[in-house]
């Protein structure tokens, strides 16, 4: 059966290169089922937040469609109320709240990050809202 993206948002997960392409193969695995964001990314680049049921195709590094996901819940928090669960279930091998935050810390901070918040000394503190999103894969497309 084949899958149609045809209308469908584009997830991408990290910028493109080895961190995504670490992301995309932890979603294609199962691993991946949970992933964070800023919400001040969101707002900078003008997107609505993910609502539950909605799917979107997940796109590699080469921006070819690899997977549909669709989401399953959607919460804003302030990232110091980020839990253990949440972190785990993000599939990058993370066994603490200290090192998912300070990976997730180096990348929210990255000058990528930066250059789309327009912010060049954006720093996190433990009241950043983050975009917690818990996802499920439907489809793989390769």
């Amino acid at each position: 059966m084949t899958q149609d993206i045809t209308g469908l948002a584009v997830a991408e997960f990290g910028f493109p290169g080895p961190l995504r392409d670490k992301l995309v193969a932890a979603i294609l695995s199962g691993a991946k089922t949970s992933t964070t964001g800023l919400l001040a990314a969101y707002e900078a680049e003008g997107e609505a937040l993910p609502e539950p049921g909605s799917r979107s195709v997940v796109v590699d590094s080469q921006e070819r469609p690899v997977a549909v996901i669709e989401v399953d819940e959607v919460r804003v928090v302030p990232i110091g109320e980020v839990d253990l669960a949440h972190a785990v279930d993000e599939g990058e091998g993370d066994t603490s709240l200290d090192t998912w935050r300070a990976a997730h810390e180096r990348f929210f901070t990255s000058e990528p990050m930066r250059e789309i918040l327009g912010d060049p000394g954006f720093t996190i503190t433990d009241a950043t809202p983050v975009v917690l999103e818990r996802f499920r894969l439907v489809a793989r497309l390769t």
